[in-house]
């Protein structure tokens, strides 16, 4: 828990991959090298080795003009590169081209709900730029580790760098801005944000008093949400003891759950800028922006307000849907297909099939789960072969081992119950066994719900509520007379 005794102040620059690219941004080497040997996806361009000559990927720069529309920024009328120069392990030839003097966006803004009600959190600016190589510590973190390696197959991989404001003052609320942005880059096809690597942030964190400290490459929303509340309390025990935070760039190891001194923040002069020297600035044409801007997809904030019209979704349940693309289209299509109630589909989706979703790992929406079973076990619900209770316990089957529903009902045994004949034999059990319930069911009615309960839980659920009911009533009605 954060104390709120001093303002904290948050930026954040948050650094996601185009990884819906075929190639890398200045080369023609796959942009897909998750699953890839270490140092297979590599050239002469990406390694930046002598006589090698970069060719800007244009699609990537489309992508960055379709974001800098979503979010209402300010597109460039140039493109340029520059050279940031900078000596570590993961960039081989010790700069990084990206852009500094004109980025490809100004301005904007993205607005997330908080507990005091909406907030816009303004965006500086945006950068296309090459992402460096990935350092492996085998030992889990920089400062337990033997020795490092590190695999370049990422190396040159279309990157934006989103640099926002320092507008945010929390923890949850930084987490709230990278969901909503993770939203966006996912409706407009920039980046499948689930691959390991794809959306990472660096976070500057400052408190009224301190000087700010730069916790690096922070992947995953949990683990945001760990590094920033440690580094706030860290800076705060600082203050407290009259030591003033030095500015500095620090690790988040999210082993120790500590942030770890890097090295001493650079200032801009250390990077020593310049315009790079192979990439000519380039004209951005007004009629590219204005037909880029017409092809937008529909947003997650316009999707939302459409879900609850169209299907008369709740707000809060249409705001998880569109948390994630696929999540959205997953209910669309499975709406499309069952024709039913869309509010139960989508409670299930939200309430039921995310208790076995890993948050960020939406992987099995698709390729185990299908729309057509979700459609299924609908169905099923609305015809009364299984109850609500059985229907949640499906979530878990559909998620694990994507089997058809209706499988899984004859194996699990979970077909309702409503022949009347085979229910007596249930009912008649219950009532030798529970006789004091009887007596109270003969005196006050409502003390029957009792043994239906028990009913259910004989048949494990199986049984139709309203014949078992009607049966428990006939045979309390015959021991009356």
């Amino acid at each position: 828990m954060v104390d709120d005794a001093e303002r904290v102040i948050i930026g954040l620059e948050v650094h996601i991959q185009i990884n819906s690219l075929e190639s890398k941004l200045f080369c023609s080497c796959s942009s897909d090298y998750h699953g890839a040997g270490p140092n297979t996806r590599i050239c002469p361009v990406c390694l930046g080795l002598p006589g090698s000559l970069p060719v800007t990927n244009e699609k990537a720069v489309h992508k960055a003009i379709q974001l800098c529309l979503a979010i209402g920024g300010r597109v460039a009328p140039v493109l340029r590169f520059d050279r940031k120069h900078y000596f570590y392990p993961d960039l081989p030839k010790n700069y990084q081209i990206t852009q500094y003097l004109e980025p490809i966006c100004r301005g904007g803004s993205v607005e997330i709900e908080t507990r005091k009600g909406a907030k816009r959190i303004r965006i500086r600016r945006i950068n296309i730029e090459e992402d460096p190589g990935r350092i492996v510590y085998p030992g889990g973190s920089p400062h337990s580790s033997p020795y490092a390696l590190v695999d370049y197959n990422r190396s040159g991989v279309a990157l934006l760098e989103i640099v926002t404001e320092p507008d945010m003052e929390s923890p949850d609320e930084a987490v709230a801005f990278l969901e909503k942005l993770r939203s966006i880059v996912e409706h407009l096809g920039i980046c499948d944000c689930g691959l390991e690597g794809a959306m990472r942030a660096d976070a500057n964190i400052s408190i009224e008093g301190g000087e700010r400290v730069e916790v690096k490459n922070i992947t995953g929303f949990t683990e945001v949400k760990k590094a920033l509340a440690y580094e706030i309390t860290r800076q705060r025990d600082l203050l407290a003891k009259g030591q003033r935070p030095r500015r500095e760039t620090r690790h988040w190891d999210a082993v120790r759950r500590v942030t770890l001194p890097a090295r001493t923040k650079e200032t801009e002069e250390d990077y020593r800028y310049m315009p790079e020297p192979n990439l000519p600035p380039a004209p951005i044409p007004r009629e590219l922006v204005e037909k880029l801007r017409e092809t937008l997809p529909e947003l997650p904030d316009a999707r939302m307000k459409r879900l609850v019209e169209q299907y008369g979704l709740r707000r809060e349940v249409a705001k998880v849907l569109v948390s994630r693309k696929v999540l959205a289209d997953f209910f669309e299509d499975a709406a499309r297909i069952y024709s039913g109630d869309a509010r139960r589909l989508a409670n299930y989706l939200v309430n039921d099939l995310l208790n076995w979703l890993k948050d960020e790992e939406l992987r099995p929406l698709y390729r185990r789960v299908r729309p057509e079973h979700v459609a299924k076990v609908m169905r099923l619900l609305d015809s009364g072969v299984i109850s609500i209770r059985q229907a949640k316990e499906l979530a878990e089957h559909l998620v694990k081992r994507g089997v058809d529903p209706e499988k899984l009902v004859e194996e699990l045994g979970f077909r309702r119950i409503a022949d009347p004949e085979r229910l007596r034999e249930v009912v008649r059990k219950v009532l030798k066994e529970n006789p004091k319930a009887v007596r109270d069911a003969l005196k006050n009615p409502k003390a029957i719900n009792f043994l239906v309960g028990m009913v259910m839980r004989e048949t494990r659920g199986r049984a139709d509520p309203v014949v078992a009911r009607r049966l428990v009533e006939e045979e309390l009605e015959k021991m009356k007379s």
